[in-house]
């Protein structure tokens, strides 16, 4: 039998005043709460529709970086099997002049190549621990390099992976670095920059279409606090380098998984 208006009004009026009395009582339970009137969305803006497009870029940052290293052996196809040092060696021996020229800032790097007898990341050699990780998606290792350029506060960075067991170069950045890491098909640059408080973050990303890694993202983000004291800038950013899924930690040299370099 259907109940008459005036005993549904009394049970939904019970009904309120119990829900108002729970939530007096229990305060604030964590559930949802209005987060304000929601902003009004705003198409972009296309400016100077007139403009005609360019067709060609202002400045050449060397967008795809692919090279085969030639004199450099790959036994039995594995990377694991190059030697850092004589890849950098073979690299100085292309440019002597980057290295012991001109570029006096580069001169110590050279010299220091001596220093590497006993492998990379070993006493004062400039070439830093190989790291080890598939970063094109073809089920095997690639290899990561880095040396410093000294004097001066700069690092190399060279990504190199195995092609028909020829050593091919598909990255490669000159910077002032403060942080390396790997990230999926990535490579991750962090660099101070004269902004205080904020660093330069630029990323790389294998490219399946140009065999390469390609620069994907290159942004300035906020590291903490405003500080009175400015860093050096970063002086890639002024004269670019004339070539251009979960995180897993990277294999050093060393064959135990490590975490990327901080």
């Amino acid at each position: 039998m259907p109940r008459s208006r005036p005993v549904c009004i009394a049970a939904l009026s019970a009904l309120v005043a119990l829900l108002l009395a729970c939530a007096t009582a229990c305060g604030d339970a964590g559930g949802l709460q209005g987060a304000g009137p929601t902003e009004t969305a705003v198409s972009p803006d296309k400016l100077w529709p007139q403009l005609t497009p360019a067709s060609s870029p202002a400045y050449v940052i060397g967008e795809v970086n692919r090279e085969v290293v030639k004199g450099v052996a790959v036994p039995g196809g594995d990377i694991r099997e190059v030697d850092p040092v004589a890849v950098v060696r073979k690299e100085i021996a292309e440019a002597p002049g980057d290295y012991t020229g001109a570029k006096a800032q580069y001169r110590t790097t050279g010299r220091l190549m001596a220093e590497c007898a006993m492998g990379a990341g070993r006493g004062r050699c400039p070439v830093l621990q190989p790291y080890y990780r598939d970063l094109t998606g073809d089920g095997q290792p690639d290899l990561t390099v880095g040396f410093r350029l000294m004097p001066g506060n700069q690092t190399a960075v060279r990504v190199y992976t195995v092609e028909k067991r020829k050593l091919v170069q598909v990255m490669e950045w000159d910077d002032a670095i403060s942080g390396v890491e790997l990230a999926g098909r990535s490579v991750i640059i962090r660099s101070p920059s004269e902004v205080a408080g904020y660093e330069y973050r630029l990323q790389w990303t294998w490219d399946a279409d140009q065999k390469a890694m390609l620069l994907t993202h290159d942004e300035m983000l906020r590291t903490g606090p405003h500080k009175n004291k400015t860093p050096h800038p970063s002086p890639s950013h002024r004269s670019p380098s004339p070539s251009a899924s979960p995180s897993r930690s990277a294999s050093p040299s060393g064959g135990s998984p490590a975490a990327s370099t901080p």
